[in-house]
């Protein structure tokens, strides 16, 4: 003991070097004394101590074997109560691994099993609630059963005892004494030891020891040591003790080489020339320069690359920065990925277009139904092309209510085309950075998603599809929309920037399609660069062909049934439309053939019977009872309700406008049925026009202060607004007014002035669709929309009779009957009274 005491400095050294390397509860301060205990070795129990059960301390990353003595540090609550609980009693505990050093409240289950018998012989407060006790090891044990977790753990165990070699065994004697080799070759490339140390390891009476005293104190993986630890046999036990010391003493040797080779005098302009010789000496060992390589690699794909002399001289001078930068340096994973960014995007590499007209026209009408301006724009745009070879590619926009098919249409041309198809989701973008990338400065930098979808399509001129584009949102990140400008402008996108890429690319060639529901979001300055193409909604013939070709072949072929197994007629398909379906597309109706067909996948799979052919009977049991009924006219029977029409974003519909008259003070004009701005606005209107008009009308001006009004439209829980209800409201109040019977299945809608105007409205597709799904015979539309009436397919015309007016009075002509309702009311009383 007294000799170790002499050298405490350099064992202490030592110790850290090779102990602490391996543990986070070491104390430098006591750890002098170690290889002293080692040299006294007392392994004996006292018997009469130890109890059926041992308090069990885990310990992080440490692992102790029998006669090694040294301090541990105790931080953990449950470690804390158990060292509080030790008095002369209690003197052994049992310390035992932990499998995850990470774990701070390790479980029963993530302790090794196999562990040692230690006695406490000092516990030092180090302040802070932080003890520091010494222990000397004694025995190995493995515990049974955790009979107590709380406040510390308590196990009953069994002590292992390790088979001995005999004292005379040559090979067990020759193992010990390469261990000391072992270690004092170590100890030499770590620095001089002292001499004492040195004495100690060779010192025969030291033999005991050696091993619990080699394998505490080895710097190699918690894992390993306990396998070593569960080893029985001292032979064995010393065998693999002296693999390990060997395995370690060899990488040790490597990195004293490695050092040696950059060994020399440096100066601060001197020490990343050092770091890099250091590197490239582990690359050598390694088999080569990985840097190079990867640098060479570069340069062989950017001579394939068809790209022009600007670009090859950015992209070099950026390889060239590469070569400066070390591997180790953030900035060189950064410059790297710009490359392989910068080498993935197709450089003036095209698809062939297909020049087959009639082929295209045939995938066209075989994807969609109808949609004849947008399939005679593809066929036109493919057609110049097909002659002057050359020519920049259109920027169409769809708008058009959802479910109509203006997304899927992408796919369908870039097939026309024999192009790529990518798109995009604009919905609820609010970044900037999104389309035209962020900054290589900010960590994390990507190009924006314009280029990395050119990336994917492997092609400079696909089909690309911007989804939503009236749904972009913008906040203090920037404005997406603007940031489109640049895009989707023929003049302007043969040089696009992508703030990532830092050099231009051409997006000329790309067939850009936008897709959007309602204009009146999408920016004006956007909406100038753009093709505006109306994709409107379906009436109920084209939905049940839609249905019949596309649909449920479809729904069938996902849902595993034979194709021919099951139809629906085309009456039963019309049933569905209108009691099961509200909308100007077919996305509703696609789902309640998915329904359909779901019941009839069960039916199949149970080898239950199904009808082969859907009734409208059997739409109960498989769709349940209807969700809508059909907007229907509702006959001229009382005064002041009048049919209009009105767009929504599912299409057209028709609504009621309801007047009626009470006994009161007068000049009250009530309005119901939850109207935004507009549209009471158009009712002030009415009544100011009816007021003004009274003797034209017939009305006794006295009626108006006699008789308060009130106007509502039904369904008061949808918001309703807009200007195109003004005729129809001053025909309801001059009907309540006159008590003149209103003309029976009319409709009508158009803006009104104070003077009696009618002025033009929108949405005249939709509504007239609306019409005719209710039943409506005429239609009174302003002279202005004509011109909207002629762009429309006859097919949705037919049946229909068109009033074309210019004033209100033309209106109250064609729609107010002579005729008077049944039972009008009598103005006079309240007038005599």
């Amino acid at each position: 003991m007294n000799i170790q005491l002499n050298y405490t400095k350099q064992q202490a050294m030592f110790q850290t070097k090779l102990y602490a390397h391996n543990s986070d509860e070491s104390d430098p301060t006591v750890i002098s004394f170690i290889a002293g205990d080692f040299m006294e070795g007392n392994k004996e129990i006292e018997k009469e101590q130890l109890q059926d059960t041992i308090p069990v301390l885990p310990l992080r990353n440490t692992i102790v074997f029998p006669g090694s003595s040294l301090p541990i540090s105790v931080g953990r609550d449950k470690s804390l109560k158990l060292v509080k609980s030790i008095g002369k009693k209690v003197r052994y505990i049992g310390l035992v691994c932990q499998k995850d050093t990470n774990n701070d409240n390790p479980d029963p289950e993530d302790l090794f099993r196999i562990g040692v018998i230690a006695e406490v012989m000092k516990v030092i407060e180090l302040g802070d609630d932080n003890l520091s006790i010494i222990i000397q090891a004694k025995k190995r044990f493995e515990w049974n059963e955790m009979v107590q977790t709380e406040p510390y753990f308590k196990a009953t165990y069994k002590i292992i005892e390790s088979t001995p070699a005999p004292k005379d065994d040559k090979e067990y004697n020759a193992i010990l004494d390469s261990i000391r080799d072992s270690m004092s070759q170590m100890l030499h490339l770590l620095g001089e030891p002292p001499k004492e140390l040195l004495q100690t390891i060779n010192n025969a009476s030291f033999s005991d020891m050696l091993v619990s005293y080699a394998a505490t104190n080895l710097p190699i993986e918690s894992r390993e040591k306990q396998e070593l630890l569960n080893i029985d046999n001292e032979k064995e036990q010393a065998y693999r003790l002296l693999m390990i010391l060997n395995r370690e003493t060899q990488i040790l040797e490597l990195k004293m080489n490695i050092q040696m080779k950059t060994r020399e005098d440096l100066n601060q302009q001197q020490k990343e020339y050092y770091l890099q010789q250091q590197i490239k000496t582990i690359q050598e060992e390694l088999g080569g320069n990985t840097q190079q390589i990867e640098i060479d690699e570069f340069r062989k794909k950017a001579k394939d690359k068809k790209w022009n002399s600007e670009v090859a001289e950015a992209f070099e001078k950026e390889v060239k920065k590469l070569e400066k930068l070390n591997p180790q340096s953030p900035d060189y994973s950064v410059q790297y990925g710009y490359l392989q960014a910068v080498l993935e995007l197709p450089w003036n590499e095209y698809t062939k277009d297909n020049f087959n007209l009639k082929n295209a026209q045939k995938i066209l009408d075989r994807d969609h139904f109808g949609m004849e301006k947008v399939k005679e724009r593809i066929i036109e745009h493919l057609a110049v092309l097909k002659l002057k070879k050359d020519l920049k590619s259109p920027i169409l926009c769809l708008y058009g209510p959802p479910g109509v098919g203006k997304t899927s249409l992408g796919k369908s041309v870039a097939e026309a085309l024999g192009r790529k198809y990518v798109r995009i989701s604009l919905g609820g973008l609010h970044d900037e950075a999104e389309i035209r990338g962020h900054r290589r400065t900010y960590i994390g930098a990507i190009p924006g998603r314009i280029i990395q979808n050119i990336q994917r399509a492997g092609a400079s001129n696909p089909v690309f599809v911007l989804d939503e584009v009236d749904k972009i949102g913008n906040d203090f990140r920037g404005d997406p929309s603007s940031a489109l400008l640049e895009v989707l402008d023929p003049e302007q996108n043969s040089a696009f920037h992508d703030n990532y890429l830092s050099i231009d690319y051409d997006l000329s060639k790309i067939l850009f399609i936008a897709t959007a529901n309602n204009l009146n979001t999408v920016p004006q300055p956007l909406l100038d660069r753009m093709e505006l193409i109306n994709v409107g909604g379906y009436i109920t013939e084209e939905k049940i062909e839609i249905a019949a070709r596309h649909l449920l072949p479809k729904q069938l072929t996902n849902h595993g049934i034979d194709v021919k197994a099951f139809i629906i007629p085309k009456e039963t398909l019309e049933k569905i439309i209108e009691n099961y379906t509200r909308e100007s597309g077919v996305r509703e109706l696609d789902k309640q053939i998915a329904k359909i067909a779901r019941k009839i996948a069960r039916k199949v799979a149970s080898k239950e019977s199904y009808p082969k052919s859907l009734q409208i009977e059997d739409l109960k049991e498989f769709l349940g009872v209807q969700l809508y009924s059909k907007d229907q006219y509702q006959g001229n029977e009382y005064a002041g309700v009048v049919t209009g029409l009105a767009w929504t974003a599912v299409g057209g519909e028709i609504l009621f406008i309801e007047s009626s008259l009470s006994r009161g003070k007068g000049s009250k004009l009530t309005l119901t049925g939850n109207l935004g701005d507009v549209m009471k606005e158009s009712a002030m209107l009415a009544m100011e026009y009816v007021h003004s008009h009274a003797a034209e009308l017939g009305i006794d001006p006295d009626v108006f202060e006699n008789w308060n009004t009130h106007v509502h439209i039904p369904e008061g829980a949808i918001p309703k607004d807009g200007p195109s209800a003004g005729v129809t409201m001053i025909t309801s109040l001059a009907s309540a007014f006159t008590q003149r019977k209103v003309k029976a299945n009319l409709a009508m809608t158009g803006e009104i002035t104070l003077r009696g105007k009618v002025l033009p409205v929108g949405g005249i597709r939709e509504k007239i669709l609306a019409a005719k799904r209710a039943g409506i015979k005429e239609i009174i539309l302003c002279e202005e929309n004509k011109k909207d009436i002629e762009e429309i397919k006859d097919s949705y015309l037919k049946g229909l009779k068109f009033h074309h007016v210019s004033d209100v009075k033309e209106v109250l002509e064609i729609a107010l009957l002579k005729q008077k309702i049944k039972n009008p009311k009598d103005f006079t009383i309240a007038k005599e009274s």
